[in-house]
Parts: C-alpha cells; structure tokens; sequence
C-alpha cells in the first residue's frame, strides 16, 4: 500500500508527559494535527511512578501556558500557582484533565517500537524527504499496528532507563544478582510496605542530585520516627564534598531547591547519613547474611547495607529511533547543537541558554527529540525548558519559522556557578564555597513525609527532580 501525502498526516508525539501532551496544544495552536501515543494506561504513567514527591517548581512554573488556555475553556481551574505540586497532584489536576482536553488525539497503550521513512530504511538516500514517517506501535496482549507521520516529536523521556550503580556507566559486577534489594527511584515511604523495607535498616544511597537529596531527607525522617529507630544512610558520592555538592541553598532561585539541598546536608550533619566521598562502586557482593558490600574501584569495600538505592541519573532509550538519521553528542547523547549548551560540566539549570527547533533538530528533517529526552544524560533540566522548547518545535513544523526562532527563556538562577562537575577535580575537597555559592546554612526544615500532605506554599522542604 502507497503511504499517504505528507500533508494530510497528523504530527505524531510519543509520550503523553507534560512535554508531549504541551506539544499536542501548541501543534493544534499552528493548525496542525496531533497524535499523541503513550505507552501507559493513563496521561504522566511515569508522572505517576514518582507521585509521592513534591516538586521543587510551583504551579506557575509547571502549567504550560497554551495548555492552560485550552484547560480554562474546560471550565479547569489552576491551583494556587505558588503552591507546590507532587507529582501525583501534577499527574491528576493537570495531566488528566490536560489528555482528557485532547480527546481521541491522545492514545493509551500505544508503545512505540520503531520510527522509519516509510519504505526507507537508514541507509537509502533516494526521495527520502518526501517520504512521511513510519511508526511501528505495540500494544499490550501483543498487537501491533503501522501509523504514518508528517513529523516525529519524541517526548518520551528518559525515566524508564535509569544509569546503574557502577562508576563506569555499567552496572556493577553483581548489581543484577542484588536486583531484589536495589532499587533506582526514591522510596515511597509514606506507602507500609515500603516503609518497613527501609525501616531500622542500613541503606546505601548512591548518587549526588535531587533524587539523592531527596532519599536522604526521607530516610532522615524515617530515622526520628517512632518506627524508624536504627535507620541508617550511607551517602556514597563519586568525588568529594564541596560548597556547590548541597546545591546552591539560600541563593538558589527555586528556594524548594535550594530547601532540599539543605535537608540533605542537615541528614548528614544530624548523624543520621555518613558521606562516603570519592567512591566509584565497581561491585556489589552479597555477604553470608544476605546484606550487600559495596567495593570501589580502589580497592575499599564498605560494611555490609541492607539495602541500595541508585539515583545516578538516567539516560537515553534510542533503541526504537535506530532508522533514523540523528545527530547526536557523542557524551551526552542530546542533539549535537544543544550539547554544550547544556553540558553539567558548565551549566546548572539556571545557566542554560535559550534554544529551539535549530537546535533540536537532526539530519532527518522532521524528527524532535522534545524535553528531558533531549537532554540525553544531562540532568537539569526544568519542565518550563521544555514548554519553550515544544512552543519552537511546533511553530518550525507548521512553518512559522519567525515564531519558531523567537525563543525566549529565562531559567531560575541556581545558585551554583557554571556546572556541577563530573569528576574529582582538584579543588572538589576543599571545603570551599565555590565561585558564587555561599556556604549553605543548615536551616530547620519541615518533615518531608508530611510536606506530602500539607499546604505546600507553607513549607519549605519541598522536593522534586530537574527532570520532573
């Protein structure tokens, strides 16, 4: 069967995230078609998974601003936009209402397994740009379907392929064989079962990002409770510890930010975390009781856990993108335009520039990759990048290339000069402040457990993810 005209196809967006289902509105804004194909049963499935942690951003700074005009002829009403949202608050009073707005342009069920040229492959140059998009979708029970596409608008993040435990980007030797006591997201601890996972119990928190500051401050918490006694942390960091590792605290713009950083620096101060600092974990060994050692690259092999939490950062699923012609950072794995624009050893959040479609776009015209999926393995990024960066795409498909290049974005300061830092740098244990960051105050912070359930705008010890 001939694929049909480019012109009469509508735009496909994988992924019904805050990314994709904005994608969707600013497409039908430029007159264009959407398709927006999810793999879960409901709009933000990964969303969802993360539920019990709050945001460092508020409501105004998570509600794209052409989702809420097409949300307030619904009859929809913002929350206070100076609240904070969980993410289960986020998934529900934004999300579903934002799919159920879009109607039948948003299907459930539909994992995307595959994006071609119809009838080319990667190879096969000839006519290759008049050809529409092929998609190939799965659905659960094993069935399967053919759509065709004008353009391709990936959105579907990065959550489901987290970064293992090892230093060197694989997993650790026997990290897999651990796989029932490790897990690479922050525990709901609000949640029984859970609670009594990590309750009285020695665990081993490897990372040094939000999510990190995150599990610390609620395994912190867990430890003052009535059922927590014996709750332990180990904080294991890949280099050391120095002003900028607790985020830039009180200078930070996004204050939950800055907030958590400060949780998690009071864990350690209180007892409750020991820092293990410069620790590259090459194995992970189960001991004769069933706990976990962890062994560094050094040759260091740490006193047993019960329990590993990975929150290392995430990465990239290209598989299902392998017929297209991308052209992407050979670090990072983001476009090659938006790399070093974006590139932890340089940038925090609030020092990214403004970029769009010219830099998302790839060697095969017509494809995005779209929000935290085109950070690539970068991990600051904010969902209000994100929206701009969709307004462009869409804007550029349609032809509006006036609009398309007018981008406009200015990010909330972290507090912390240039990047994070990858590595142990030569000045990364000295205890200093960093270049702007001064050094962060320990402040009493609510308990985060119940920041879950209280009024967020009067709580300081929010937490979330740049990718959320």
């Amino acid at each position: 069967m001939d694929a049909p005209a480019n012109a009469e196809l509508p735009v496909v967006v994988i992924g019904a995230g805050p990314v994709g289902l904005a994608a969707a509105v600013h497409l039908l804004d430029q007159g264009l078609e959407p398709l927006v194909l999810e793999a879960g049963f409901t709009a933000g499935a990964a969303v969802r998974e993360w539920s019990h942690v709050r945001l460092f951003s508020t409501w105004g700074e998570v509600v794209d601003p052409a989702a809420e005009k097409l949300l307030a002829s619904t009859g929809w009403t913002k929350p206070d936009p100076a609240a904070y949202p969980s993410g289960g608050d986020w998934a529900d009073l934004y999300l579903r209402p934002l799919a159920d707005a879009l109607g039948e342009r948003v299907r459930h069920d539909a994992r995307v397994t595959g994006v071609s040229r119809a009838g080319r492959d990667r190879i096969v140059d000839a006519d290759r740009e008049n050809r529409p998009f092929v998609v190939h979708v799965t659905h659960t029970g094993g069935g399967e379907e053919r759509l065709y596409a004008r353009a391709v608008i990936d959105a579907s993040g990065t959550w489901a392929t987290p970064s293992p435990a090892g230093a060197d980007g694989l997993p650790a030797l026997g990290e897999r064989a651990a796989a029932a006591r490790v897990t690479y997201r922050v525990p709901d601890l609000g949640n029984p079962a859970v609670r009594a996972r990590y309750a009285g119990r020695r665990t081993a928190v490897i990372g040094s990002g939000a999510s990190a500051f995150t599990a610390l401050a609620y395994l912190a918490d867990l430890a003052t409770s009535d059922d927590g006694a014996d709750t332990k942390s180990v904080w294991i960091l890949r280099r050391g510890i120095s002003g900028s590792t607790f985020g830039g605290g009180e200078a930070d713009q996004l204050p939950a930010r800055g907030a958590l950083g400060l949780a998690a620096k009071a864990a350690v101060d209180d007892g409750h975390a020991d820092a293990v600092t410069g620790f590259r974990t090459e194995a992970i060994e189960q001991a004769a009781d069933g706990r976990l050692i962890l062994a560094g690259e050094d040759g260091r092999r740490l006193d047993p856990v019960d329990e590993v939490i990975v929150l290392t950062g995430f990465r990239p699923d290209l598989t299902f993108l392998d017929e297209l012609r991308l052209d992407l950072d050979e670090r990072l794995q983001a476009p090659v335009a938006l790399a070093p624009l974006i590139d932890p050893n340089q940038h925090s959040c609030g020092t990214v520039y403004p970029h769009g479609h010219r830099e998302l776009s790839h060697p095969e015209k017509g494809v995005y990759l779209v929000g935290m999926k085109s950070y690539g393995r970068a991990p600051t990024f904010l969902a209000m990048t994100g929206y701009e960066q969709v307004r462009s795409v869409a804007a550029a498909i349609a032809g509006d290339l006036e609009s398309a290049d007018r981008v406009e974005l200015t990010l909330p300061e972290t507090g912390v000069c240039g990047g994070a830092g990858l590595f142990d740098a030569p000045d990364a244990t000295d205890g200093g402040s960093g270049c702007c960051t001064p050094t962060p105050q320990l402040i009493q912070l609510g308990v985060p457990v119940a920041v879950i359930e209280a009024d967020a705008a009067k709580e300081t010890s929010t937490g979330g993810c740049c990718g959320s």
